[in-house]
Parts: structure tokens; sequence; C-alpha cells
């Protein structure tokens, strides 16, 4: 499973029996990289996650710095899945290095963004608090008969203290006078945003991916959608888990973010609802019983316990899961005849 995050493009891929291409595009920091994304079986329908051409994973901690990174790879990824064919593109926005509001991408598909004398803006952070003049240019055609939906569970708004920047730049290398300028700059970007397409973009999303919620929206009209939800419809879990005796999801790390609706959250709503047993193995547990108990999981089986440490779990991950599987369960007990 996936949940709109790392893996989602390669999931999906290999559901529609798809293929998976390989193409050169600009990295964060105008780097030529190379970076991948699916297309479905029938070629009709690209898979792009913009951790491939936009994400936080591609930059050493030093080079993180959210005035100066852009979403132009993840752009060029579409316009390469538009001249490919695709007519549909699936786009998953997780761990994004930038705080561009998604102007990168926009520039990739040809839009231009002018300050006050009409000089064109590079498409990045700083960039934002100078923009004056949206120029579209052939965007709209490049876009005909292209329809966008956007993998997202981030509700933040784009701009304010639970906004793109406040929220999200620190991680992505901006100290407390970065986040303030990158707020002023969506706030900046709003205004122009809503004078030059009569697009609003306070809605929950818009400060996704840096702001890419908002671009995505103006730029690319797209729809949006939960991650888990899109991807549990499009594998038929529901179907599985009805006919499972019993489940098993996990995660890596199972902490507080785990009960905000990812994977294990879904699958485990999923699976109450069915009146499934379900079991979470998971590198490591932080939630408490109280917590476990929200989520309706019968069993949380954790490889790092009080005798295993997180090197040595992921130095022999089958093993222990193997032996804490005969440890902690009698699978008997959910058998049939």
């Amino acid at each position: 499973m996936a949940d709109g995050g790392e893996g989602t493009a390669s999931l999906l891929t290999a559901h529609t029996h798809g293929t998976w291409v390989t193409t050169s595009v600009y990295d964060p920091l105008f780097r030529k990289i190379q970076a991948g994304y699916g297309i479905s079986g029938d070629r009709s329908t690209a898979f792009i996650e913009m951790s491939q051409a936009s994400g936080l994973q591609l930059l050493s901690p030093d080079e993180r710095n959210p005035l100066k990174t852009s979403t132009y790879g993840t752009g060029e990824l579409i316009a390469n899945a538009i001249d490919r064919g695709a007519r549909k593109i699936v786009l998953a926005i997780g761990g994004s290095a930038t705080n561009d509001a998604g102007m990168g991408m926009a520039a990739a598909l040809g839009v231009k963004f002018l300050d006050k004398s009409g000089k064109e803006l590079p498409p990045i952070g700083e960039s934002l608090v100078h923009l004056h003049v949206i120029d579209e240019g052939s965007l709209k055609l490049k876009l005909k008969n292209t329809e966008i939906l956007v993998l997202c569970d981030v509700i933040n708004p784009l701009t304010g203290m639970d906004g793109a920047a406040y929220i999200y730049a620190p991680q992505k290398g901006a100290d407390q006078a970065m986040v303030q300028a990158l707020d002023l700059g969506l706030q900046n970007f709003a205004s122009v945003v809503e004078k030059e397409t009569g697009v609003s973009l306070e809605f929950p999303g818009a400060g996704a991916a840096g702001g890419l919620g908002a671009g995505a929206k103006v730029f690319l009209r797209a729809r949006f959608q939960r991650g888990i939800e899109y991807i549990m419809d499009k594998l038929k879990v529901p179907e599985h888990i009805m006919q499972a005796n019993l489940v098993i999801t996990g995660e890596g790390k199972m902490d507080e973010q785990t009960l905000a609706g990812k994977v294990v959250a879904g699958i485990a709503a999923l699976a109450n609802h069915h009146h499934k047993p379900i079991i979470a193995l998971v590198g490591k547990n932080e939630l408490s019983a109280d917590q476990i108990k929200r989520l309706h999981l019968s069993h949380v089986i954790s490889l790092v316990n009080k005798e295993t440490t997180p090197t040595e779990a992921m130095a022999h991950p089958v093993n222990l899961i193997q032996q804490r599987i005969q440890e902690e369960l009698n699978l008997n007990e959910y058998r049939t005849e």
C-alpha cells in the first residue's frame, strides 16, 4: 500500500500493468538529474510523484533553502507525460523541498512570472514577494483535454501560522526570517493570482508541498483527493478485506502521525468496518495502548523493543518478523476450515 507519498507511482504503475519512464529534468536547485514516473498499461494515465524531481531527499542538509528551490522539474515530468499521450495525470505531492507555490511547475509548462518592471522572475521561493503579473502563455493549450488529479492529505492553508511557510519551511532549511519572507511572498502570490485569474487560493490543502496545492489548482485546474482513499479504491482494497480472515498492515514507525489517516489508520478503519481482525507490523511503535485501541488494531508487533535497537531491526528485518510473529501471535485463531 501507499497513501499518496513515496511508492505511490510505482504501486499504481504495477497495478495497471504499466511501464516506468525515466527522463532528464531539473532538481530543486536546477541541476540536471534523471527522474521517473509511471504510465498506465492503457497509456492514458501518468502517475507522478513530485518528490522524484522536487523532493527534499534530492538535497543534502546544507543545500536546503526554500528561497532558492523550485518545482520546475515536476512541471517537466508533467509536460513529458502529456507529450507521451497521457490524458490524465495523477500527481502525488508529498516530500517537497520547495516553497514556490508551484511557480516552477507552471514555468516548465509555459507560464511567465513578471515583476513590476515587466522583468521575468526566476520561479523560486524568493520571487513570490516580487510577483506582479502572470502571463499564462500557451498553458491552456498545453493542458487541453488533460485531467489533473492531486493526491493530498494535507489540509493546511497557503498562508498564516498554519500555512506552508510557517509549518513546513523550517524542515526544508528555512530560519525564522526566511519563514516570514516566504509567508509574505505567498500572501502576495495569492493576491496576484486572484487579481489576474479570479481564482481564490483560500482552501484546505493550498499550503501542501510548499504551496504546490495552490499552484495545482490555479494553473492545472486540478481536482484533489485524499491519497489513501484513491489508492484503496483503485486497488479494490475493500473487496480484498471482505474476503480475508486476517488483515495485516504496517509502517516503519507508528506514531501520532499515524492517527491522522495514513495507511495504517485507513486500512484499520476499513477492516473494522467489515469486522475483520487486523494486526500492524511496524519497525517501531510509539503509540500508547489507548491510541492503539482507537485505531481498532487487534495487535501491534514491533521489531524494535527493549532487546532490539533500530539499527539491529533494520539489519535483520526478515528474521525478526518471523521471530516476533512466532512469539506473539497464534495464527491458528484466524484460520477457517
